[in-house]
């Protein structure tokens, strides 16, 4: 077989041969992330997550109200079932340095992320108050602040953009990691795998999170992925995969603290696919018929994340008038922020022509 040239460098005297840089060795780099934990949590804890997981409970349901009334226009995907993926992982993040990014089905993230409930429902409503001035609406909102960057309405998208401010996180060296959620259906987009490739060559610090609701848009898992155990979709690139009980948020804030001592061990990025379940249709237009009434009960008898906290609370000596003193609590804060949106104005039109570049070219 013929040699391949080397290329010469130097001009007249190119005598200097460019020497490649040595690939590193990545057939011994086999080494896995320990089981994670469920975590040990006290009663302040477990309030917290309860407190969190309720918030974005009643939010969404409000959510749902007012779109029913026309409040809220395009498409509104709601978080309820799946609360403990975002509380559960949100609350080990370190928010000075950590990013995160997300699909469309993003109101339950903003909130884990302790953004004002206020910006978040005049953004579902359109106003000028809301965290994107009214622009984005329920799936494009965006926080630099927060360092949530998105909420995008294109399936997978978000999974490329993670993997970019990743690099930009090793680049700076700033210890951050960036959290990407993708759900099952964008499992299967190509840009996925372009992305793990990426990521996993550059040991780039990034947990991907699979949100697995089981349907994807209207069909199930089991029937649109020849590879229905969706951990395991990094290990062609080498990235190790847990898969996580994501209706539990102390088993999910476990792999979370696993996770991160991961990356942050400087391991490249690691996958976490979170099984759990969303109790609506895919957006508020769904009438979710390729599904019974009979399953999604069986799954809110059986598996809802925040009655599961609850039994936990009452076991730690939570009372009951203590619980409800909560579930009031968050109703008036719900019901304010739905208050200030209705009363909020609507941006003016000249918006139209700002925030469309970064600057003036």
């Amino acid at each position: 077989m013929a040699k391949a040239a080397s290329s010469k460098r130097g001009g007249a005297k190119g005598d200097a041969t460019a020497a490649a840089p040595e690939a590193p060795n990545r057939a011994t780099n086999r080494e896995r992330p320990a089981e994670p934990r469920r975590r040990e949590a006290d009663r302040a804890e477990l309030l917290e997550y309860y407190r969190q997981m309720l918030l974005i409970r009643r939010f969404e349901e409000r959510a749902g109200q007012l779109y029913g009334l026309g409040l809220i226009g395009g498409f509104c995907h709601l978080y309820i079932g799946q609360e403990a993926v975002a509380v559960g992982l949100q609350s080990a993040l370190d928010t000075s340095k950590d990013s995160v990014i997300t699909g469309y089905r993003d109101h339950g993230h903003m909130l884990a992320y302790g953004i004002d409930p206020k910006v978040i429902m005049a953004e579902l409503t359109g106003r000028q108050a809301g965290i994107s001035k009214g622009k984005g609406g329920s799936m494009h909102m965006f926080s630099v602040e927060h360092k949530f960057y998105g909420g995008h309405g294109i399936v997978g998208a978000q999974v490329s953009l993670g993997t970019g401010l990743a690099f930009k996180h090793k680049y700076s060296d700033d210890g951050g990691v960036c959290l990407a959620y993708f759900g099952d259906g964008a499992a299967n987009q190509g840009q996925v795998y372009e992305s793990f490739n990426m990521a996993q060559l550059w040991g780039l610090p990034i947990i991907y999170v699979i949100e697995n609701n089981q349907y994807a848009m209207g069909t199930s898992v089991n029937r649109a992925s020849a590879e229905d155990q969706l951990y395991k979709r990094g290990e062609s690139f080498r990235i190790p995969g847990l898969q996580v009980d994501g209706m539990d948020v102390l088993a999910v804030r476990g792999a979370a603290d696993a996770a991160l001592e991961w990356v942050r061990g400087g391991k490249g990025p690691i996958l976490l696919e979170l099984k759990t379940y969303r109790y609506r249709g895919h957006s508020m237009s769904d009438p979710a018929k390729y599904r019974s009434r009979e399953e999604v009960q069986a799954v809110r008898e059986q598996s809802d994340p925040i009655e599961a906290v609850k039994r936990e609370l009452e076991k730690a000596g939570a009372s009951e008038d203590e619980l409800k003193a909560i579930d009031r609590q968050i109703k008036e804060i719900v019901a304010e922020s739905a208050d200030f949106a209705e009363q909020s104005p609507e941006p003016d039109p000249a918006e139209l022509h700002t925030d469309v570049l970064v600057e003036s070219y």
